[in-house]
């Protein structure tokens, strides 16, 4: 077995959730859950979040999944069905469906399952990836209430292109467009993803929707999670494979790209970029072995990474390593790689051992 693993911290998701409602009092939390619970496991998660009032999805798969696992809150596919079959699952499974485009509301109006399926209605407020323009919404919000195959509560939703920039007029403009398009109708409000939550309290509305900030992850430049009070969810780990005396002069790695500055000891870890490990994490991107900061040098290959352990005194071969997680922020491991942390938990590939953890 690779001693490569992932620890998810099952109490930590528990305890960003509840900091999520302390900053967003009063509203209700969709905990997103899309790209397997961001790379910590879908259905664990999900259990883990269970006090949370709805999941957010990217498939009909996922829903599927979750109510396969006992989930009973809301589940919001979030951008909704792509074709006629998908409804019919969509109302077996009682997932909500967002709107957000003609294509979608031709497959609503052809379709003659009086059965009322829960809306959210999707208005593009500067992101300009899924929605309609705020000056449709009206029309669009009067031919979902009348159709008797959508239940009348329709959510009235946006999202933010730029919200981790604190000081950014464009999130600011999202809010008065959003709230002149939807001005006088019925329904809940629901604006804000993590970083919205976290800059932006006037934009809570009814609804706010949690990603990476229930894993403990930051968006934010040059913060880390918890700056805003959340604990990361995730430690990845290995060990030492091996420890080499190597000669000043001497080069490390694929194409040889880092040499030794001096007669110096270099552990090689069991871990690389076929574990999910960044490639593009390059010499001087931090570790902990044995609890130590020290530093990668060479290339990250497939399945090993090569370390500096001078000024590392004690470790042997068997000693742990951390990539990320407790002690070490993902962040600054998505910094040195060029990413962000999201990417970096998703990444984790499925040769990863993954162990569950109460903390």
């Amino acid at each position: 077995m690779r001693a490569a693993s992932a620890t998810i911290h099952l109490g930590a998701l528990r305890e960003n959730l509840r900091r999520v409602r302390e900053l967003a009092p009063g509203t209700k939390v969709m905990a997103v859950v899309k790209a397997d619970g961001y790379g910590h496991g879908l259905e664990r998660v999900a259990r883990a979040l269970e006090g949370a009032d709805a999941f957010g999805v990217a498939s009909i798969a996922d829903g599927q999944r979750l109510r396969a696992a006992g989930a009973s809150q809301r589940i919001v596919v979030l951008s909704g069905p792509d074709e006629a079959g998908d409804l019919a699952e969509m109302r077996r499974l009682k997932l909500d469906a967002v709107i957000h485009h003609d294509a979608q509301l031709g497959l609503l109006a052809a379709d003659a399952d009086p059965r009322p399926l829960r809306v959210w209605l999707k208005i593009d407020t500067g992101m300009h990836r899924l929605g309609f323009p705020p000056e449709r919404v009206r029309e669009v919000h009067a031919r979902l209430r009348a159709l008797p195959g959508v239940d009348r509560d329709i959510v009235l939703m946006t999202h933010f292109a730029n919200s981790d920039a604190f000081d950014d007029a464009l999130t600011t403009h999202q809010i008065e467009r959003f709230e002149r398009g939807v001005s006088g109708l019925e329904g809940e409000r629901s604006l804000s993803n993590s970083a919205g939550i976290l800059g932006w309290p006037e934009a809570q509305g009814q609804w706010v929707r949690a990603g990476g900030a229930l894993y403990g992850i930051s968006v934010v430049a040059g913060r880390i999670g918890a700056d805003f009070g959340f604990r990361p969810a995730m430690t990845l780990s290995t060990r030492l494979i091996a420890i080499n005396r190597i000669r000043r002069g001497e080069r490390i790695g694929y194409a040889a790209t880092w040499e030794a500055p001096e007669d110096m000891v270099v552990g090689v870890a069991a871990i690389g970029y076929g574990d999910g490990y960044p490639r593009q994490a390059g010499a001087g991107t931090p570790v902990l072995v044995g609890g130590a900061r020290a530093s990668v040098i060479g290339r990250v290959s497939m399945d090993l990474i090569t370390i500096d352990l001078r000024g590392v005194p004690g470790v042997q071969v068997g000693s742990d390593v951390v990539l990320w997680g407790r002690g070490l922020p993902v962040e600054e491991i998505a910094e040195r790689a060029g990413t962000i942390g999201y990417e970096l938990t998703c990444g984790v590939t499925r040769r990863v051992r993954f162990v569950e953890d109460e903390s």
